[in-house]
């Protein structure tokens, strides 16, 4: 409710507070000039003051204290550390490098539906803050190596989804290379950019928009994701990004990003809104956490859509030269690229069109019918159902064997660990393996096998 503050009892109540103690403090005039007065309000225009003015303000406040926060995880640090016996803190940094380890392991989203074919364009920040050095030997050779090893492993773990890349710099953006699921394609990009100027300002409002324009069209039953690589603390914008922001949302186009400097307001407000997340590196092993936290799909958001997709399973057709029915052809991939081969005999054929492609997966550029493997879509799986934690035991309350059922090494951590089904023991190296690469207990199969004809 607004009310106007005549300018008479203005002058009064700001007199009356300097008379009283402590009146170089903001805690005594605050009070009287941000009253709930009830007044009735001049004719001459807006009120001077007003309730919602103060709770603005007070909200400010609040939100400015909760950046600080960011401050608050260094306190006392050093009293995690602590000595042994033996003054040594070895102990103590081995408890701390082993809870990182199996930290990894619960960060889960159990029975959850994700999205599992995923479309994600990953923005890299060209401008001159990328040229600092406090990453080694500066922030984008390290980003750009980093990003060689996130592709290689998002492909691993997403096999049927696709990544482009996009460069942001003197206030432009401009693809390094549009959607794709052919890994190889996009490393190649990455190293050739280890050569690029850094200059100028980003702009997000224009990498955001050029990545739309794409993602926009995806169909509705895949994620539409925006990664951000960002170094700089400002953005050149030639509109208004709030509007833009608006409208990733309403696209349903989740937008995380990664700073290297500081946090950004324009960041903060832009992952909140698409469902993204926002981190600022500490160094570069941080920096390479963060990059492999996008590795996993996110959960599929509740409006997207339930449908079936038609799939191809071609099969690698092979021929050699002695073969008088063998006839060389061309791939499809010499549309997008000169480097591929010419003439080849075999490949992949699409079962519908009979299109010829050298690798997979791949969606037919005559039919748009997605071809896969079956070796694809058992990869994709895990991620549906996930593998339970194991059961975390102390070594000396233990009563069984004391070698590992994976690597078969003798048990030497303090901790071993024990699947619920098939009460099968592994080290902490073991069982990292079986939940991030593997996906699937070694005992659990050794004691039930597949049927012989699998």
């Amino acid at each position: 409710m607004f009310h106007a503050v005549p300018s008479h009892l203005l002058q009064l109540f700001v007199s009356q507070a300097l008379r009283a103690p402590g009146h170089g403090s903001d805690s005594v005039l605050v009070p009287w000039l941000f009253q709930d007065f009830t007044g009735p309000a001049t004719a001459a225009g807006s009120p001077l003051f007003c309730q919602n003015d103060f709770n603005i303000k007070k909200e400010m406040d609040d939100e400015i204290e909760k950046t600080k926060r960011w401050e608050g995880g260094y306190e006392r640090t050093w009293e995690v550390l602590k000595e042994d016996e033996s003054g040594s803190l070895k102990a103590t940094i081995d408890d701390i490098l082993f809870k990182a380890k199996r930290k990894r392991v619960f960060q889960h989203h159990g029975q959850v539906r994700l999205g599992m074919m995923r479309h994600l364009y990953v923005v890299i920040d060209g401008s001159r803050t990328m040229d600092d050095q406090d990453l080694k030997p500066n922030r984008l050779t390290c980003s750009l190596k980093l990003l060689e090893y996130f592709v290689e492993e998002y492909f691993d773990q997403n096999p049927i989804s696709q990544v482009g890349l996009i460069v942001t710099k003197s206030k432009r953006a401009e693809k390094l290379t549009e959607l794709a699921g052919n890994p190889k394609k996009h490393i190649t990009a990455l190293k050739k950019a280890v050569d690029m100027t850094c200059s100028g300002e980003p702009s997000l409002f224009n990498s955001l928009s050029l990545a739309m324009q794409t993602l926009k069209h995806m169909p509705g039953h895949t994620s539409r994701e925006v990664l951000i690589i960002f170094g700089s603390l400002t953005t050149c914008d030639p509109s208004n990004i709030y509007e833009l922001i608006k409208s990733l949302n309403v696209a349903k186009i989740r937008v995380s990003v990664i700073g290297l400097s500081a946090e950004v307001r324009v960041c903060t407000v832009l992952t909140r809104e698409t469902g993204g997340t926002y981190h600022v590196i500490l160094d570069e092993s941080h920096y390479k956490e963060l990059l492999m936290q996008h590795v996993i799909p996110p959960p599929a958001s509740s409006g997207s859509e339930c449908s079936l997709i038609r799939m191809g399973f071609p099969q690698q057709t092979i021929a050699s030269l002695s073969d008088q029915d063998a006839k060389p052809s061309f791939s499809m991939a010499q549309l997008d690229s000169n480097n591929e081969p010419g003439l080849t005999l075999g490949g992949y054929f699409c079962p519908q069109c009979r299109a010829k492609y050298t690798e997979l997966p791949v969606e037919c550029k005559i039919c748009r019918l997605t071809l896969v493997s079956a070796p694809h879509l058992a990869r994709s799986y895990h991620h549906l159902f996930p593998l339970d934690p194991f059961q975390e035991i102390a070594l000396e309350e233990y009563q069984g064997e004391r070698f590992c059922e994976g690597c078969q090494g003798e048990l030497k951590d303090q901790n071993v660990y024990v699947c619920p089904t098939c009460q099968h023991v592994f080290c902490v190296e073991c069982d990292l393996f079986v939940h991030e690469s593997l996906h699937c207990c070694p005992g659990c199969i050794h004691k039930n096998p597949a049927p012989a004809g699998v």
